[in-house]
């Protein structure tokens, strides 16, 4: 019996260590549950489309945005003849024709790559105004595998789009969305046939807005920047967003290898839309402009100006006869808002000008001399006029401004206005030998260069431009400068 009471009480102090860990247990289990509330049992990928981490929802699968996209890029081929060659004079050297015999070697045809998008249902297609420059042949290929010849509805150069159309109907169209509402972080896709592959799809996010890369035509840019993955080939095709909208046609990379590095541009929708609805209708693209060149105000510009802030940009020239002269805008003047509506920078104020149709007045908010303003002026259609290329300027051993400026200059005589292509009347000093190793040089003048302004005060003489420089103490020294024709501000900190 006491054998057996003491395995009873064993058992029984067993039994209750057991529901002591029970119990534990059931608290534990439930702290837990109390902690995390909302913790799945489990997911399935088809129930679950996005994963939380934190405060941020990242999708993990944009499948279904591709499928309603892919159908409405295309394949764009163009193909160039080769020009007929002019005989030449050796063809009757027998040594020649020995090797060559009657006919030179011929060249082969030219062929070019890229993508599209398909933009009405009736077949009006837009791409890159380099994928299709010169082509003498063009053909789509849709993502079915059907395959059309195109014609070229009308090209714009300076915005590097093209609008092409095909025979076909109810066929998948891209919605354009607001490249307005883009924002640097948002999530792209870039679809096209990259390297002639087959249609591939790619994805980043949009790293920046407003850029000008200069590597085309560089007449009118405002790119989206994105790290989305784009090569030769993708050229056309659309950068969109999660919306599955055209917020983009890619267009250049900017790359020391030739291959992707994560720098790419798209231009904008809203200036794709607009510049294809002008192609469509008339064939052409109408531009505005008011007549001056600007560039924008240095953090050393605006020392120079005495202003308070950094900001707007600065008339580098003004046209004769042009809305600006007529509106009395001066070189000179800081141009700080249009229509209300702060200026960022200079590219994108050219931009907004040559958007608005001929004939609209604009107003614009004007510092001159500390004093702000406002002009009207009304826009006039812009022309295309020949830029001219650099070229070298003058050199010589005229007399010296004293080293602050690291450069040597001349009075202005009518020979040098002639050899320097000047308009008659220029008034200024030659810029006849710079330091390589001077303030002046690290600002990119030159030889050839005409100073016309030190300080907003004419220069006429040596004499007049040593008195501006030590006026100047230690404030950069504002020089306006006419290099053969085109005047603009440069800012030159003169060494000690």
């Amino acid at each position: 019996m006491g054998e057996k009471s003491n395995t009873f009480n064993r058992w029984r102090s067993a039994s209750d260590y057991s529901k002591g860990l029970l119990v534990l247990a059931i608290i534990l289990l439930s702290v837990a549950c109390k902690a995390n509330p909302a913790a799945p049992v489990a997911a399935s990928p088809a129930s679950s489309p996005v994963v939380t981490t934190g405060t941020a929802v990242a999708q993990n699968s944009y499948a279904d945005v591709v499928s309603r996209v892919a159908p409405a890029v295309v394949t764009v081929r163009s193909t160039q003849r080769p020009r007929a060659s002019r005989q030449l004079p050796f063809m009757d050297d027998p040594l020649f024709r020995e090797f060559f015999g009657d006919r030179l070697p011929q060249p082969r045809p030219q062929s070019g790559l890229g993508s599209g998008v398909i933009v009405s249902p009736d077949g009006y297609i837009l791409t890159n105004h380099h994928v299709i420059e010169g082509a003498d042949k063009i053909r789509v290929e849709l993502a079915d595998r059907r395959t059309f010849d195109a014609k070229l509805v009308g090209s714009d150069p300076p915005s590097d789009l093209a609008v092409l159309k095909i025979d076909a109907g109810n066929l998948p169209v891209l919605p354009l969305g607001d490249s307005d509402k883009v924002r640097v972080g948002d999530v792209v896709l870039a679809v096209g046939n990259p390297l002639g592959i087959g249609q591939t799809v790619t994805s980043g996010i949009v790293s920046a807005k407003g850029r000008s890369t200069g590597a085309g035509d560089g007449s009118f840019e405002d790119f989206i920047q994105t790290d989305a993955p784009i090569n030769r080939g993708n050229s056309g095709g659309p950068l969109i967003n999660t919306n599955g909208e055209l917020i983009g046609i890619n267009s250049q990379i900017l790359t020391p290898t030739g291959g992707n590095i994560g720098i790419g541009f798209a231009i904008p929708s809203n200036m794709a839309r607009s510049v294809m609805e002008q192609l469509i209708k008339t064939g052409k693209v109408r531009r505005s402009m008011l007549g001056i060149t600007v560039q924008p105000v240095t953090s050393d510009i605006a020392a120079s100006l005495g202003l308070q802030e950094v900001r707007g940009i600065i008339v580098g020239s003004v046209q004769q006869g042009s809305p600006a002269e007529r509106a009395g805008i001066r070189r000179g003047d800081v141009i700080t808002a249009l229509n209300g509506a702060p200026i960022t920078d200079s590219n994108s104020f050219r931009n907004q000008i040559a958007g608005m149709a001929p004939g609209t007045e604009v107003t614009l908010t004007l510092n001159r001399d500390g004093r702000e303003q406002q002009v009207k002026a009304s826009l006039v259609e812009r022309t295309d006029t020949a830029n001219r290329e650099d070229e070298g300027g003058e050199s010589g051993t005229g007399g010296a401004e004293g080293g602050q400026l690291g450069l040597s200059v001349e009075p202005l005589t009518p020979a040098y206005i002639t050899r320097l292509r000047l308009r008659e009347g220029t008034q200024g000093l030659v810029v006849t030998n710079v330091d390589p190793t001077g303030p002046a040089a690290e600002e990119d003048i030159r030889p050839g260069d005409v100073i016309e302004q030190v300080n907003r005060q004419p220069v006429r003489s040596v004499a007049d431009l040593r008195a501006a420089v030590g006026r100047s103490g230690n404030r950069p020294v504002l020089l306006l400068i006419n290099r053969q024709g085109n005047t603009f501000f440069v800012t030159v900190r003169p060494r000690k």
